[in-house]
């Protein structure tokens, strides 16, 4: 299609008579529409690019401000001021490069290449044999542990020959033919415009779509504990105040929490309004202009399109706790879930940009987004050697060593490194208690690329994914990812991990390395025989829509009530909204001193409210980094189970319990009579009542 500004202009006869400044605005307008233009073609760009280095930024400032403890609201200012001087750098650089009105270099959009299964020098009985394999693996994988009885080694065995076959064709392709000479293709404003519309609407959507996971009394709570002291927790914060041990499998590495905490403390706002009614739509807009940016790189042609079926995948693909849509919008707001939405699609787009020019900016940016990386999630240092590690062998198939180390020790030392000083310095980063959450390859596949209709859709992005891909790079780097995650779900291997590294809870999220939904995307650019391209066009839109169709009728949208969301009609906090209001009412009550007992779900909620009442068990799950069969967990257990109403331990029991941890209120629900009845015998007397709905009784220590 040919550029707009290309087009020419017949000239108008000229005005003999012409007013002082007239000749100039016909000009003027079309240089001023050019930068227009040239704004929307490169804004998805600048915005992720200066999202990354900004919070790569800030992440360093927090752990260097360990260095000289400084409270966090202190560091998010100085990190302000460095925002702002980066900026006027970056403007007056951007302006001495480009004069006004000019077209920047590469912006220019190239041609689209075909994809490696389009070659016609490719092995044609090799690529059959790939398509085969790819086939048997992505179907017997979809139908393995369901109904239908397949042994997990006929996709493992299958999907590895694809992955090593697919490898192979994309390095024949790579070493046979010529470099291209023409740059990466560039978004034309259009496109750039589309997604950046898109990109808005997801993040207005995530004002309305609420997800309640236990996670968030640590990940929200602390924020709010940051929000309210101005101090950074280096030991517990939930069971004590600062006092008891940290969590040994959450050292405080991630600055996510921190930015957090420090934004609502400096700006005089809830830290967890702060982060779903601000940083929250941000992060949904950065997530998914993150996965245009890759889908655009790695697609053969209609990246349009395989972008809108990546994002309804998202939508439409939830439902189970470990899918991919479930750790979008729902759980964006917890750095793994930005990790593994926003990272992930990044660091493949910048190290194919590193490969393929091997400039200093692509270096940069690889080093800030491993930065940016470790600020969200402790899992990016497992996840990103993997990542990285995959790419690297492809390049070092095609010779291209160099690269791949300089690429390696870019992304993996600042992560790497800060892991290790921790645990040097602090002890942490053990999974106490966890070890018997391991899943196989089976049931990770099953967890995370699903099953079913929608487990053999994700089976063929993954295995034919490099033969649909743009050649050279992109190609080359989906077939190393593809490979890396078919050894993985070989049976034994990630035994064999688990055994040798102690991190079984997490090693589920092995498939994140790969950039699914892109892949997915893919799909719908394979280049379909058809004798013009007006069909080939239909044909891509029909598979578009097969696709979609799919996801709408054999998987669980992102809004259903079975992906434990709720709807709502105006923006809420991600909280059932009942126990919202409980857990403020019982905050503004006349309270004595001393923990608060009540049901579990409203002590789970009250730290995501306020630090400043803490309660008896914010989270079950935590007991086991201190020892379940300690009096400490024993005394948690027993008086959660009596403020619940499942368990009716006797006064005698009750009561030690009670002393031993310094409870001063005890809250129920009307219904648990049982409570009711027993907290005056243990000299506790009632002082509040709220009414229905949540009807609850509260209770205070006497004396």
């Amino acid at each position: 299609m040919a550029n707009v500004d290309s087009i020419a202009v017949a000239p108008a006869e000229p005005d003999p008579t012409p007013r002082p400044g007239q000749a100039s605005r016909p000009a003027d307008a079309r240089a001023g529409l050019s930068r227009v233009r040239t704004l929307v073609a490169v804004a998805p760009a600048v915005l992720t690019d200066g999202a990354v280095i900004a919070f790569a930024l800030f992440t360093v400032l927090y752990h260097l401000a360990f260095l000289g403890d400084l409270r966090p609201s202190v560091t998010f200012r100085i990190w302000l001021l460095a925002c702002v001087v980066l900026a006027v750098v970056a403007v007056l650089r951007a302006r001495r490069r480009a004069p006004a009105g000019s077209t920047p270099a590469g912006s220019t959009p190239a041609a689209q290449e075909e994809s490696v299964g389009a070659r016609p020098a490719a092995d044609r009985r090799l690529l059959i044999g790939v398509l085969v394999a790819a086939a048997v693996a992505a179907v017997s994988a979809g139908l393995a542990n369901t109904s239908v009885n397949v042994s997990w080694w006929i996709p493992a065995v299958s999907g590895l020959l694809a992955a090593v076959g697919g490898l192979l064709l994309v390095r024949q392709a790579w070493l046979s033919g010529p470099a291209p000479t023409a740059a990466a293709p560039a978004p034309t404003p259009a496109q750039s415009a589309y997604a950046l519309v898109v990109s808005v609407l997801v993040g207005i959507s995530s004002f309305f779509l609420a997800r309640n996971t236990p996670d968030d009394v640590y990940y929200v709570g602390k924020s709010v504990w940051i929000a309210e002291r101005d101090l950074i927790p280096l030991n517990d914060f939930l069971f004590s105040e600062n006092v008891l041990p940290p969590m040994g499998s959450q050292p405080p590495i991630p600055s996510i929490e921190v930015f957090d905490g420090a934004f609502a403390n400096v700006f005089g706002i809830h830290a967890s309004s702060a982060l779903w009614y601000v940083l929250l739509p941000i992060m949904a807009v950065l997530a998914a202009l993150a996965l245009w940016r890759l889908t655009h790189r790695w697609a053969p042609r209609r990246p349009v399109l395989a972008f809108t079926v990546a994002i309804a995948y998202l939508y439409l693909v939830a439902g189970g706790d470990a899918a991919l849509g479930t750790f979008h919008l729902p759980r964006l707001h917890e750095g793994k879930g930005m990790f593994v939405s926003a990272v992930i699609p990044l660091m493949w787009l910048y190290l194919t940009e590193w490969f393929d020019n091997r400039s200093r900016r692509s270096l940069l940016l690889i080093v800030a987004l491993s930065i940016t990386a470790i600020g969200l999630t402790n899992t990016a240092a497992i996840i990103l050697p993997m990542l990285v590690a995959a790419a690297g062998f492809a390049m070092l198939l095609v010779g291209r060593w160099k690269a791949a180390v300089v690429a390696a020790v870019a992304a993996l030392a600042y992560p790497i490194g800060s892991l290790v000083v921790s645990r040097l310095v602090l002890g942490g980063m053990t999974a106490t208690g966890a070890d018997d959450a391991f899943f196989d390859a089976a049931y990770t596949y099953r967890r995370t690329l699903l099953f079913g209709v929608v487990g053999v859709i994700s089976g063929l992005a993954l295995w034919c994914g490099a033969l649909i891909a743009r050649r050279r790079t992109p190609a080359l780097l989906a077939a190393g990812a593809a490979l890396a995650l078919s050894v993985l779900f070989v049976p034994g291997v990630l035994e064999l991990l688990s055994a040798l590294s102690g991190i079984s809870v997490v090693l589920w999220r092995v498939p994140w390395l790969l950039a699914l939904p892109t892949l997915i995307g893919l799909l719908c650019t394979v280049n379909v025989p058809a004798p013009t391209r007006a069909l080939r066009r239909a044909a891509s839109g029909g598979i578009a829509v097969l696709l979609v169709a799919s996801f709408a009728l054999f998987a669980t949208p992102m809004w259903s009530p079975k992906s434990w969301v709720d709807v709502h009609d105006r923006p809420t906090w991600k909280l059932p909204q009942q126990r919202q209001a409980i857990a403020f009412w019982i905050k503004d009550l006349d309270r004595p001193q001393g923990l608060l007992l009540a049901p579990k779900t409203i002590m789970r909620t009250t730290p995501i409210v306020t630090s400043r009442v803490r309660v008896v068990l914010p989270r079950d799950f935590y007991l086991v980094e201190y020892d379940l069969s300690s009096q400490f967990a024993k005394d948690r257990l027993l008086l959660a189970g009596f403020a619940d109403g499942t368990a009716s331990p006797t006064p005698a029991e009750v009561g030690p319990a009670l002393d031993r941890l310094d409870v001063g209120t005890i809250c129920v629900y009307n219904g648990n009579q049982y409570a009711r009845d027993t907290a005056p015998q243990l000299g506790y007397q009632e002082f509040a009542k709220r009414k229905a709905p949540g009807a609850m009784t509260c209770f205070r220590r006497v004396g």
